[in-house]
């Protein structure tokens, strides 16, 4: 059995996620990071599932047990997670959360003392010492070692001062009217109260948690009714984050939903512009459509690409000594800010290169044309390897001779084959996309 996935351990609460397995998870992750503690503290936060009391628990009651301190700080994005872990000075930080998925998952991300999300070596370290029965009996606390919790509840100033900080003092969104909807999940409290403090006027939606309406109809994975408010209100501009903060989605006064590709270009170009742009390059992931690669090659900018997923992205940024990456869906570092995708840093420096423009969002925000492209998933029953099912390479070849860029892969959290097929050819790309369905369809669940 494998525990970890693309993004930390995931899976429905109860089912995959017990109180068991996250208990049995948070010592073998406390044995790993014994070794190289120097506070002996870890922090725990979550977003706003019903489960997350749950699983909380069972972490806390892990890491005392093998001599951990905790410290407990509730609903909180998980940058403020990765922010808060080396701010306060903890040997490593865990957020419980599914990000964008629907209320009845839960899952368990873990950060090093940097902030920053472990590489897959460590995980597979951890993983090794939760299957190893003797080894974690060993690892036993007793007496005066056994560790305590503590839940600290003002830390959510520190991360405020901090996201607040990532503006230049000199300007203000005072005339600015925003709408957020932080999708009843862990930013409910946060992302009004950051731009309210810089002088917006903030209308909040979806910001009424209830344990079971995270990501609900909500948030920046259905940013629709974000769109109809903001041209309701005659809003300036609209931020929609998902369960944990971490992925952003946009929506200019017009109610058009920016794609995530042209956020990443816009900022790319808004660093430049103010000389901040470091090495004068971009990551994003092999889902990322190549006009914003020509766009950015036309304005000397290099983009780097990499496997899908935030820590993949952070991995490539740090190799190449980058500063800004992103994903098509959403998740943006801008690593002068934050270790990992964090949603209200990302609005803030789109509101500062408007201002900055002088300029509605609709004029600065659309800055090219995609490329026509299609994304499916389809939920199968079995995980065969591509490249052994029968036909497959015939596939490919067919769709390269078309000129049609195909990206095929499994998810890492979720039973799903995704497709992605992008072309300049939009009718051959849809009638590719209809046969490549009906071919893994077959293969895969039949």
């Amino acid at each position: 059995m494998k525990l970890f996935g693309t993004d930390g351990v995931r899976g429905m609460a109860g089912e995959k996620i017990t109180a068991l397995l996250a208990m049995r998870l948070a010592m073998a992750a406390g044995i790993y990071f014994r070794k190289h503690s120097v506070t002996n503290k870890i922090l725990v936060g979550k977003d706003t599932r019903k489960s997350g009391y749950m699983i909380e628990n069972a972490i806390v009651s892990g890491l005392t047990a093998v001599g951990y301190d905790v410290r407990q700080i509730g609903p909180m994005p998980t940058p403020a997670i990765a922010f808060l872990t080396e701010d306060l000075r903890c040997d490593a930080g865990i957020m419980i959360s599914a990000s964008h998925n629907a209320y009845h998952d839960n899952g368990i991300k873990f950060f090093d003392k940097r902030g920053n999300k472990l590489g897959e070596k460590i995980e597979a370290q951890i993983e090794k010492i939760y299957f190893d029965d003797a080894l974690i009996e060993k690892h036993q606390a007793l007496n005066m070692e056994i560790g305590q919790s503590k839940r600290i509840d003002d830390v959510i100033g520190r991360y405020i001062v901090h996201i607040k900080n990532s503006m230049p003092r000199s300007m203000a969104l005072n005339g600015l009217r925003v709408v957020l909807d932080t999708a009843n999940g862990a930013a409910y409290k946060v992302a009004p109260t950051v731009f309210r403090e810089l002088g917006a006027d903030v209308i909040s939606i979806n910001d009424q948690p209830d344990g079971r309406n995270i990501n609900e109809g909500c948030g920046a994975l259905h940013p629709q009714k974000l769109s109809e408010e903001v041209l309701k209100l005659r809003a300036d501009i609209g931020f929609a984050f998902d369960g944990d903060a971490d992925r952003i989605v946009v929506v200019d006064e017009n109610g058009e939903i920016v794609d995530g590709d042209k956020l990443i270009a816009v900022l790319a170009c808004h660093l430049k512009q103010s000389n901040q742009l470091s090495n004068n390059g971009v990551v994003a992931t092999v889902m990322s459509n190549q006009a914003l690669e020509d766009y950015l090659t036309e304005r000397n900018i290099e983009l780097y690409r990499c496997n899908v997923g935030d820590k993949y992205v952070l991995e490539v940024m740090q190799k190449e000594g980058l500063n800004l990456g992103g994903e098509q869906s959403g998740h943006v570092i801008l690593s002068d800010y934050a270790k990992t995708g964090d949603a209200l840093a990302a609005s803030l420096q789109v509101v500062v290169h408007l201002i900055r423009k002088k300029k509605k969002a609709s004029e600065v925000l659309d800055p090219f044309e995609l490329y026509p492209q299609i994304l499916r998933n389809i939920k199968i029953k079995k995980k065969v390897p591509l490249e052994k099912i029968e036909g497959y390479q015939e596939m490919i070849e067919k769709l390269e001779s078309d000129h049609i860029r195909p990206l095929i892969r499994y998810s890492g959290t979720e039973n799903l084959l995704r497709l992605l097929l992008e072309g300049k050819d939009s009718n051959l790309v849809n009638d590719r996309m209809e046969e490549l369905e009906e071919f893994f369809t077959k293969k895969l669940n039949g």
